[in-house]
């Protein structure tokens, strides 16, 4: 099944941080627009895990190999670096216990790429400052009470949990970019300020990183 529809900026930029044929897992899958991509413009050789069965299906349909169930609990099944790169698109405001499922993604994966919106852009903030609720955006578009969303975070959130938790940052890329866009720029002046979503390349502390020993400084 060919999809011919643009792929989002974010999606494109997490791309770019894969070498070609490489071994992936996508957690959180979705309908598998990024495998789709990884596939077609890097020939790699993906899995994903979603617990929404109509996601499943739409990935098989497409060829991907995608199984159904919980990212938590699925992810204990795999071998020791069986993975070059496992990925965690925009779901990590959704997990209860991030500390354990990073661990046992960087167990799981020689790297891990994880994205997530950012809560300290500035339109967030004059909307926090000015009216006072919880702000809605086209990135958290969603009500305090019906969210998907149990933590909302900033990237100077997720450099802090990295020192934390205890893995290294190899590569931080921030973007400007709405939830479903196709178009968007990299953000290197004042990042916390004026990005939307972080994009975070990370390894087990004990790693050498080798040639990803630099933040971007796109």
């Amino acid at each position: 099944m060919n999809d011919s529809r643009p792929f989002r900026f974010d999606l494109r930029i997490i791309a770019a941080l894969i070498e070609p044929g490489s071994k992936v897992l996508d957690l959180g899958c979705g309908e598998g627009i990024l495998l789709h991509l990884l596939r077609e413009t890097k020939g790699v050789k993906g899995t994903g895990i979603d617990q929404d069965e109509g996601n499943v299906t739409r990935c098989i349909e497409k060829g991907l190999s995608v199984l159904q169930g919980d990212i938590n609990r699925e992810v204990l099944d795999y071998p020791d670096k069986a993975f070059d790169y496992v990925i965690l698109s925009q779901t990590l405001q959704q997990v209860y216990e991030p500390d354990v499922l990073l661990k046992s993604i960087l167990r799981v994966g020689k790297q891990a790429i994880v994205s997530f919106p950012s809560f300290s852009q500035w339109r967030i903030r004059l909307q926090l400052l000015l009216k006072g609720r919880a702000p809605v955006s086209k990135e958290l578009p969603y009500q305090w009470y019906d969210t998907p969303n149990i933590r909302v975070m900033t990237l100077k959130d997720f450099r802090k949990f990295s020192r934390d938790v205890g893995f290294h940052i190899v590569r931080e890329t921030a973007v400007k970019t709405r939830r479903e866009d196709t178009e968007g720029k990299t953000v290197s002046f004042l990042p916390d300020l004026f990005a939307t979503y972080g994009i975070f390349l990370i390894s087990d502390r004990r790693e050498k990183p080798g040639d990803w020993s630099q933040r971007s400084e796109e």
